[in-house]
């Protein structure tokens, strides 16, 4: 931290602590205080956002934020390269937790980065084998405590824990970036679109398309006729009335050919999917630009 940033942060604790003459005696008053604070100009949005999120993980367990086991995305340890490759690259997760017999018997993690020399041809007509590219596996409660997780994370340098319960069983996952968007809200990636775009183009019949994306929105660029009577204005409202509930990330839907995978969500709404469409889509600019040649 710099010595300007240092001073900074010094002058802002300094006008908050006096704005306000009586110290707060719980955790409710200390949240008000911080509230009337970003009332006052004292926090801005973000700010405030974060340090109600820091208050937040001391009472979560991961329970609360875990990706559970019907929807983990796992790798078997007898699977060959050329059947691991392709789940690894349609996933676009960094990490998979590998096992042996059944979905409790989970002997380690597999990176993907660690798969990279596996795409030349060479490297993959080599036999495979898989213990070779595991690393360790972690095992956390469901009823540990967020803030004490992340503090583990940072510890022992991991990334991923797999959560198990009272028995023993494996109940789902958690990842440091679960656990970091709790504090700082949620992390731009891959599977965002930019703030002026509701839908992007990844490949011919691939797309990235935003929860919040009107349904008239998806009907017109993708020649769609997905229902608008529904009780639903958004793509994300369409997926919940077809699942019945909000779903999790990697959670599957097809509707009316499309298939939609969810992408990034979290426990109020869905952020991103990923449509595959039942054919070739030529999105409307292009169509625009073809028409006027």
């Amino acid at each position: 931290m710099t010595k300007e940033s240092t001073n900074s942060t010094g002058r802002w604790l300094k006008r908050l602590t006096q704005s306000f003459s009586q110290e707060p005696q719980d955790r409710e008053e200390l949240l008000t205080i911080l509230r009337v604070a970003g009332d006052r100009g004292l926090l801005d949005t973000d700010a405030l956002t974060m340090l109600e999120g820091v208050l937040d993980v001391a009472d979560l367990q991961v329970r609360d934020i875990m990706i559970p086991r019907i929807q983990m995305i796992f790798v078997r340890r007898d699977d060959p390269a050329s059947s691991i490759l392709p789940t690894v690259i349609e996933s676009g997760h960094s990490r998979f937790p590998v096992l042996d017999e059944d979905r409790d018997d989970i002997v380690g993690i597999l990176l993907a980065k660690d798969l990279l020399r596996l795409c030349r041809s060479d490297e993959r007509e080599t036999r495979f084998d898989i213990r070779e590219y595991m690393r360790p596996a972690v095992f956390v409660p469901e009823s540990k405590r967020l803030n004490v997780l992340l503090k583990d994370f940072r510890r022992n340098r991991n990334h991923m824990a797999i959560v198990v319960d009272e028995y023993g069983g494996v109940s789902g996952l958690v990842t440091i970036e679960d656990v970091i968007e709790q504090i700082v809200g949620e992390i731009d990636d891959e599977f965002d679109v930019e703030d002026d775009h509701n839908i992007r183009k990844e490949t011919e019949r691939q797309f990235i398309v935003r929860g919040v994306t009107r349904i008239e929105e998806f009907n017109e660029y993708f020649g769609a006729k997905l229902s608008e009577e529904e009780g639903f204005d958004t793509v994300a409202g369409l997926l919940m009335k077809q699942l019945g509930r909000l779903p999790r990330r990697g959670e599957t839907a097809s509707i009316d050919g499309f298939e939609f995978r969810v992408m990034r969500a979290d426990r109020r709404r869905i952020e991103t999917l990923r449509v595959i469409t039942p054919h070739d889509v030529v999105p409307p600019e292009e169509r625009a630009s073809g028409g006027s040649q």
